[in-house]
């Protein structure tokens, strides 16, 4: 993410802003030049569901947006930006809890949106010979016996509200024995569902080395899952793959190593934005001056070069604070180069 100011006085914005703190002007996101903009010209407008919140992107000012997608309370019309036209289910807002829920929902969202666009990745694809969009629902559980699924299904990303909320995250992630899980990292990795269909299941240029780095994604999905829950990761699981839940099947481990590519190129961007150099007094190993925008990077050994010091330092920072490392993962050889795959795919798709 970069940083961005106001335009009319230089103050620092957060990406989420709706008014500068220090004029109070109005500002929001604009999509197609991913600037912060000011309001005060008249040349733009909010999305429709600023009402509520929950968007700060804009849109040319008259502009009828993008229609006919679900947006607060889930009518269909026009109005709605790039990000929140892809809503096709959200939660009842008749409580303030599930309306905390959306809000971090949509944060979360709207900065996997962001990434997809840096990126320049389809946001339509075409797959099975059918038109395959990115559609988003957000629903809650009906009752204590029906639990609704977060997953992926032929472009429809489907989150369990619960995981909005940051009480029910850290107790699914203690029942799960996961190191790391947060509300963006479930965005992104589901998002990489989609981009195997859009980038790789038919096209028979990758899918070869799809399977020499992942496996196999023929092998039967829901019998690979049952096994991985009766028994967990293999004990040596770290040497070959990014997280044990990527053991399961080749389709997840694409997924959870997506999620960390999107989750390496945007913090390298922050940590590029604000200039940072990693020059410690001792360890020369550890140097490294981020000095250029990771999404312009084509040689990815020199994205790596600069991660791996950044994470260091920010876990040994987190440390200091007493909270948990910034990033509990170990990259083998083996998920660098699941990584590079990734890196190259989505420089192959942007270019096209």
């Amino acid at each position: 993410m970069r940083v961005y100011t106001c335009n009319n006085c230089r103050n620092p914005l957060y990406f989420e802003n709706s008014e500068c703190l220090n004029c109070h002007h109005q500002v929001g996101f604009d999509p197609v030049t991913l600037t912060m903009m000011n309001l005060g010209d008249g040349a733009y407008q909010y999305c429709k569901n600023a009402e509520y919140g929950v968007c700060n992107w804009l849109l040319p000012a008259g502009s009828a947006g993008a229609g006919g997608s679900a947006g607060a309370g889930g009518d269909s019309g026009d109005g709605f930006c790039i990000a929140c036209a892809m809503n096709r289910v959200i939660p009842s807002l008749t409580s303030d809890q599930n309306r905390m829920r959306w809000r971090n929902l949509e944060v979360a969202k709207h900065r996997l949106i962001y990434s997809l666009l840096r990126l320049r990745l389809p946001l339509r694809v075409n797959h099975g010979g059918q038109e395959e969009a990115i559609v988003f629902d957000f629903m809650e559980n009906a009752s204590a016996g029906e639990h609704v699924m977060t997953g992926h299904d032929n472009g429809v990303i489907t989150i369990n509200i619960d995981e909005a909320d940051e009480a029910e995250r850290v107790r699914h992630k203690l029942d799960l024995g996961e190191r790391y899980r947060t509300l963006l990292g479930h965005f992104r990795h589901e998002i990489g569902h989609y981009y195997w269909d859009a980038l790789v299941s038919d096209n028979n240029k990758v899918i070869g080395r799809y399977r020499e780095l992942f496996g196999d994604e023929r092998k039967d999905y829901s019998e690979a899952l049952k096994a991985y829950y009766a028994s967990g990761a293999p004990a040596d699981w770290n040497q070959h793959f990014i997280s044990p839940y990527a053991t399961s099947h080749p389709w997840e481990d694409w997924a959870e190593t997506w999620a960390h590519y999107l989750h390496m190129m945007d913090t390298l961007e922050t940590a590029w934005a604000f200039g940072i150099r990693i020059d410690p007094v001792e360890a020369d190993g550890l140097k490294a001056a981020i000095t250029q925008e990771p999404y312009d990077r084509v040689n990815f050994d020199r994205l790596i070069k600069r991660w791996l010091p950044l994470c260091f330092a920010v876990n040994s920072l987190n440390r200091s604070m007493g909270h948990a490392d910034f990033y509990p993962f170990i990259l083998s050889k083996e998920v660098i180069e699941k990584l590079r795959f990734i890196h190259d795919l989505c420089l192959a798709s942007g270019n096209a």
